[in-house]
């Protein structure tokens, strides 16, 4: 067997083949990096601001720079090479359909998920190739979100978590109703944590409702743009009840991004990558949440959180039965089937 280096480095390692984790990172990051350079192939052609244009191409040089890592990796395993997303997913021709703006809070966003997920990633991966493919995308994503977080601040539109006063003491837990208030009274301030998340979660669905306002505007399925007309009341849902806990708090709540979404109706991607955006979109707002509820001490606030939690979960499997109903659910790596294996021997 032949084997293939990248950047010096010895893909196969031995041939110690790869675990299922380090198998399904790479695949998974493989999709992703094929929709992002379809993504930022559009905004590089429609984006008019020189500051935020070297961010794009930055972004798009480090996931073509993904793709070829990967296949390689999985060209020496014998992997099949997704399809993900191609030239025929993208018009880079479409009207303009999103601010420049827009793209530099997007590209941020992306980034902050991407972190996420790459720290996972390294934490399960045990060959030393794949570790050193995903520490490198980690310092690559981290430093891209830095300097497009520079430029935010420059432009006056990077959206600072709420400010509370400092405490003057330690101070422990002494009452039940730190947790819930049974009897109904006046609930507890929020804690720092319950704000973050808080706010973390409306900013998410602020996203995720000019994405599918963006995306309902230009699809061609009538499905498809029923189901992000839907998200997009979902999300609003989500971001009212987020930014109400924070404004009954005298708490300031992050603005919404619709206004960042031009009148085009031509379609820069296909209803094929708009529709696993979404889904994907999906995917990390219910770990959002599932990681708020776990770090709620206010259990009003850990239900709330569950609830939500169940109408997306919903919400994603509609969209995953849309994905399958027009054959666009490209199935990942799976254990053998052993039930199906034993009866090939009767």
């Amino acid at each position: 067997m032949t084997i293939e280096y990248v950047d010096g480095k010895n893909l196969s390692e031995h041939h110690i083949p790869l675990t299922a984790a380090e198998l399904g990172f790479l695949w998974g990051q493989y999709l992703n990096d094929s929709l992002a350079t379809c993504v930022m192939k559009y905004f590089i052609k429609t984006c008019d601001d020189k500051e935020i244009l070297p961010l794009l191409e930055r972004s798009l040089s480090l996931a073509e720079k993904d793709l070829e890592i990967i296949t390689a990796i999985f060209k020496n395993e014998g992997v099949p090479i997704p399809t993900g997303f191609t030239e025929e997913d993208v018009n880079v021709n479409a009207p303009k359909l999103f601010t420049d703006t827009f793209m530099l809070i997007y590209l941020h966003k992306l980034e902050m998920i991407a972190m996420a997920s790459i720290t996972v990633a390294i934490s399960v991966s045990a060959r030393s190739d794949v570790c050193h493919f995903f520490k490198d995308l980690l310092y690559s994503v981290t430093e891209l979100l830095d300097d497009g977080r520079k430029v935010m601040l420059d432009k006056g539109i990077y959206t600072r978590p709420p400010r509370i006063n400092m405490p003057d003491k330690v101070d422990f837990v002494n009452k039940q109703n730190f947790l819930f208030d049974f009897l109904g009274r006046e609930k507890r301030p929020l804690t720092a944590i319950e704000i973050t998340h808080l706010f973390i979660n409306v900013q998410t669905n602020a996203l995720g409702k000019a994405m599918m306002m963006a995306f309902a505007q230009v699809c061609k399925n009538e499905d498809v743009k029923e189901y992000f007309l839907s998200g997009k009341g979902i999300s609003t849902k989500h971001l009212t009840k987020f930014s109400k806990i924070l404004s009954d708090e005298d708490l300031p709540a992050p603005m919404a991004w619709d206004s960042h979404i031009t009148d085009s109706t031509v379609a820069p991607f296909s209803d094929k990558l708009m529709m696993f955006h979404t889904t994907a979109m999906i995917a990390v707002g219910i770990g959002n949440y599932g990681t708020a509820a776990g770090t709620c001490h206010r259990m009003d606030l850990s239900a709330t959180y569950t609830r939500l939690s169940a109408e997306i979960a919903l919400y994603a499997e509609d969209g995953a039965n849309i994905l399958i109903k027009h054959g666009w659910l490209e199935e990942p790596p799976q254990a053998d089937n052993r039930q199906e294996l034993s009866k090939q021997q009767k």
